[in-house]
């Protein structure tokens, strides 16, 4: 059987608790953060706007760099191969709407084959902070309570398969999850909940990140893209940031202009 995660940590508890049930068991993480940035060319290698993208986000100061353009392309067409590899696919997913979209993306790379689509669901259903559940958020015991496959049936399949396909034809740069739907988005309000959490005066980035990650409902923002959105404020001259970058954003100290 062949299980699939989205991130590292969830790989990691996944694998874990797989390995004393079902040795046999492969795991393979899926590293693209789904729910920001252009999906337009995500199946089609090299997935060059999609590379690039990401060649944005990533802090030139953090290495080693990931080798973005093989990685995605590696990902897309070993999609494109997997109906003929493996019996069935189980797909481990929660309230995070990259975990959403990874499982609407694997249900279109199935559709139509003769492998079988399986779910773990992990989430409360709530996708608003203080109720939602990643898979990497549920210690092994939990994991180990939620461990029960669910075939996806036919129609299920279909309607997530469609729910992908129209998330990849649209122009947003962030998709958040609610009720059990995908919402697309610009920037701007992560933007503007940056720029609210910065201090006229300077004060830590970090801080002003980790506000804007504890009242960001339907999907998980994560510290690079956030430092990337301040580095672009900082471009337009809507924040100062100050520091030595090579230290980390950690140690950099931010203000609000204008």
């Amino acid at each position: 059987m062949l299980h699939l995660t989205c991130g590292d940590l969830a790989g990691d508890g996944v694998r874990a608790l797989l390995a004393g049930r079902e040795p046999q068991a492969q795991v393979r993480v899926m590293r693209d953060d789904l729910a920001v940035g252009p999906l337009g060319d995500i199946e089609s290698p090299p997935c060059a706007a999609r590379a690039a993208f990401w060649e944005r986000v990533w802090p030139d100061e953090v290495t080693p760099r990931p080798a973005f353009t093989r990685e995605l392309a590696g990902d897309a067409r070993w999609l494109a191969e997997l109906p003929g590899q493996v019996p069935a696919v189980t797909v481990w997913h929660g309230d995070s709407a990259s975990e959403q979209l990874l499982l609407g993306r694997v249900a279109a790379a199935l559709q139509g084959s003769g492998c079988m689509l399986q779910e773990v669901a992990c989430g409360t259903g709530d996708s608003r902070v203080g109720s939602r559940k990643a898979v990497s958020m549920h210690p092994p015991e939990a994991l180990a309570e939620r461990y029960r496959p669910q075939p996806v049936d036919s129609l299920r399949q279909v309607l997530l398969a469609a729910a992908w396909d129209e998330q990849c034809a649209a122009a947003h740069g962030i998709r958040r999850w609610r009720d059990g739907h995908f919402h697309g988005e610009g920037y701007q309000a992560i933007d503007n909940g940056l720029l609210a959490a910065s201090p006229t005066a300077f004060g830590p980035l970090a801080r002003a990140m980790a506000e804007v990650m504890g009242h960001c409902d339907g999907f998980f923002p994560s510290d690079f893209f956030l430092y990337w959105r301040a580095r672009e404020l900082a471009a337009a001259g809507q924040l100062e940031l100050r520091g030595d970058p090579a230290a980390g954003y950690r140690d950099l100290q931010v203000r609000r202009l204008g």
